[in-house]
């Protein structure tokens, strides 16, 4: 029984290196085309009723960017976590991978924690989803995020455990490359909504 498989040797760059893997990235851009045109069309619908707030409250009485700058401080330092897996994945060192796309699964429930947070906290101000255009707007492309960044932590994790019998081998090199590069779409994802949403809602004030 050999002592490990991860010292198998791969080609430089494993993830390409079949007719199967290069399918998956065509297969993965059409799928990333079709997410930029769902999160565009939120985002359109959001820019449309942000000042629509009925009787409820605003962004302005709503936003602080101390909890928002650590939810995007934790989201971009898992999108280096798993910059850093994916380096270990194409040097074939298998435990350093794991270890980091777990780091970056770790962040990215720390993540959604921080965000539950704060829609309960935006309930308790009387922010319900059917409270005005703005709150629904606002629900409705956040809460698409933070269904992605579950998305992608289930991914991950299920590809970790698959690696954990499989090792990296060009069967599994083009999966995880792929769920790194899903989660850094998901992570530019957020540095939109964090400059169109919560610093335009702070600057702008919109409220009561």
């Amino acid at each position: 029984m050999s002592a490990n498989h991860d010292v198998q040797t791969l080609p430089p760059d494993p993830e390409r290196a079949t007719l199967e893997g290069k399918n998956k990235f065509i297969g993965f851009w059409l799928f990333l085309g079709g997410e930029t045109v769902l999160f565009a069309t939120l985002f359109g619908t959001y820019l449309g009723l942000n000042r629509s707030v009925a009787d409820g409250p605003g962004p302005g009485d709503l936003f602080h960017l101390d909890l928002v700058a650590i939810m995007t401080f934790i989201l971009l330092t898992s999108s280096l976590t798993s910059v850093f897996a994916t380096m270990a994945m194409k040097s074939n060192e298998y435990v350093k991978m794991q270890l980091w796309f777990g780091i970056t699964v770790l962040l990215g429930l720390a993540f959604l924690g921080f965000e539950i947070y704060e829609f309960v906290a935006y309930v308790d101000q009387g922010l319900g989803f059917t409270t005005s255009g703005f709150s629904s707007a606002f629900y409705a492309l956040v809460g698409f995020h933070g269904a992605h960044v579950l998305f992608g932590i289930l991914w991950i994790t299920t590809l970790m455990l698959q690696a954990t019998k499989k090792r990296i081998n060009l069967t599994t090199a083009p999966k995880f490359y792929l769920a790194g590069l899903y989660w850094h779409f998901v992570d530019v994802v957020w540095v939109f909504i964090f400059t169109v949403v919560y610093l335009m809602g702070i600057v702008g004030g919109g409220g009561h």
